[in-house]
């Protein structure tokens, strides 16, 4: 599915309810593998996964291949998400009110996100024997 733009909703930490809508930036690729997006008002919180049910061998792979330096050598903090289906990942960075700061953040991750998921598929290509 392709997504023209991500809406970032504040919410609100003691009950998780969505306070208000920050804004609606403009994505590019890389915004597919976006499963959740909200400020809780002291980050950014992003959720992202392979968009795609992954087999067994590949739930290792994929975590064991994943390069997050990609993330933090960009300041982005990324975490891994364990209770989920498939691999997922949180990532978390400072909130800007300036739109066009934020604006740009965003469609950065997204590129990253982009980069990482083709490498990371890449390269766990072939290698089924070893997980």
């Amino acid at each position: 599915m392709n997504f023209s733009s991500l809406v970032l909703m504040e919410k609100d930490k003691e009950n998780n309810a969505f306070i208000r809508e920050i804004g609606s930036y403009e994505v590019t690729d890389g915004a597919e593998y976006i499963t959740k997006m909200y400020y809780d008002g002291e980050v950014v919180n992003i959720f992202f996964d392979t968009n795609k049910d992954v087999e067994e061998w590949e739930y290792s792979a994929i975590f064991d291949l994943f390069n997050y330096d990609l993330f933090l050598e960009k300041g982005y903090k990324v975490e891994d998400v364990d209770d989920e289906y498939n691999p997922t990942w949180k990532l978390t960075f400072d909130f800007s009110e300036d739109h066009e700061i934020m604006s740009n953040k965003i469609k950065e991750v997204c590129n990253i996100i982009s980069e990482s998921m083709d490498t990371v598929f890449y390269d766990i290509n072939g290698k089924q024997e070893l997980y």
